[in-house]
């Protein structure tokens, strides 16, 4: 599929997660075949400050590409200043505008999922943002709405493509609804049909054979994944191996979870330094060591650990104990 000028050749992308999609989480997606990767969501006035933990959350290396830069606010001159800076000092291959966040912090101030309380401002906003990358292509995150009495599916897809966007990613809850409920894949089919322009289903992608399942009940173009890909960064390759017809995956051994959590370690490590790249890690093998005898003991050595050293030594330990349960 095509994103403006942007060709991928996996429709199955990796969401932005805010906490979650640093470079060493994006680099094993794409390694596993991920299309398009996205960095956690940035804050515009964070940007225009050029507060540099906002900006460490913007850079990306040349084999991320094509990457997203996700960006949020309330205000069309500051996103479209945020924008113009993002485009010119860090020239990612797209720029999204969240309308998604349900969180509180966020909605409080009017931005992520707020916007779509008022969809002049989202039209302002939009096209402000638009305009100031005239060489970038601008999709957008969005919610189904605010709640189940103001559902903007289609109408707000119509008028973002009318100023200019090229993709938009549906994922649909309301704010309200947060990740509570089922999403209703309907509204991302009625948001197909409506425009032209491609459209990303997102939401209740828990595993690769529901990819699938999305591609056939919307028609969509491309399936963004969230919180399936958390310690599984193998959903992407299994995906593309569903759609193209092949046998159903095998969940990865205790030993290739071990091997990616050294790797992903090594990456924080390197991006983020011993102590954040550590503290960081901690979250990921929650995700990653479960599912097998005596996970939780394994896990919760890792996650307490205290020295690097400490942390090392227990992937050797259940290394090891992979080898016995393979025996």
């Amino acid at each position: 599929m095509k994103i403006g000028s942007i060709h991928t050749e996996s429709p199955v992308f990796l969401a932005p997660m805010a906490g979650v999609t640093d470079y060493a989480c994006r680099i094993l997606c794409k390694e596993m075949g991920a299309g398009i990767v996205y960095s956690e969501f940035v804050s515009a006035d964070g940007i225009i400050r050029q507060n540099q933990k906002t900006l460490h959350l913007i850079r990306f290396q040349e084999e991320e590409r094509p990457i997203g830069i996700q960006i949020f606010g309330n205000s069309p001159e500051v996103m479209a200043k945020a924008a113009r800076f993002v485009a010119d000092k860090f020239q990612p291959d797209i720029l999204d505008i969240n309308y998604g966040c349900p969180v509180p912090k966020v909605t409080k101030r009017g931005a992520g999922s707020a916007a779509l309380k008022d969809l002049h401002l989202m039209d302002e906003i939009t096209a402000a943002v638009v305009q100031s990358v005239p060489n970038l292509p601008v999709t957008v995150k969005m919610r189904a709405g605010w709640n189940s009495t103001s559902i903007v599916v289609p109408k707000a897809g119509e008028r973002l493509e009318k100023v200019g966007v090229k993709a938009i990613t549906l994922h649909p809850r309301t704010a309200v609804q947060s990740y509570n409920d089922k999403a209703d894949w309907s509204l991302i089919k009625e948001l197909k049909q409506a425009v032209s322009i491609p459209v990303i289903g997102n939401g209740d992608v828990s595993a690769p054979y529901r990819v699938v399942e999305m591609f056939e009940e919307t028609g969509c173009d491309a399936v963004m994944v969230g919180r399936g890909a958390l310690g599984n960064p193998w959903f992407f390759k299994d995906s593309l191996a569903l759609l193209h017809g092949k046998s159903p995956p095998v969940s990865p051994s205790v030993t290739e979870r071990v091997e990616i959590c050294r790797r992903h370690l090594d990456l924080l490590l390197e991006d983020r330094g011993e102590r954040w790249g550590m503290n960081l890690m901690k979250k990921h093998f929650g995700w990653y060591i479960r599912g097998f005898p005596d996970a939780a003991k394994h896990r919760r050595a890792l996650v307490t650990a205290l020295e690097l050293d400490e942390m090392k030594e227990e992937l050797n330990v259940l290394e090891n104990v992979a080898k016995k349960l393979v025996c």
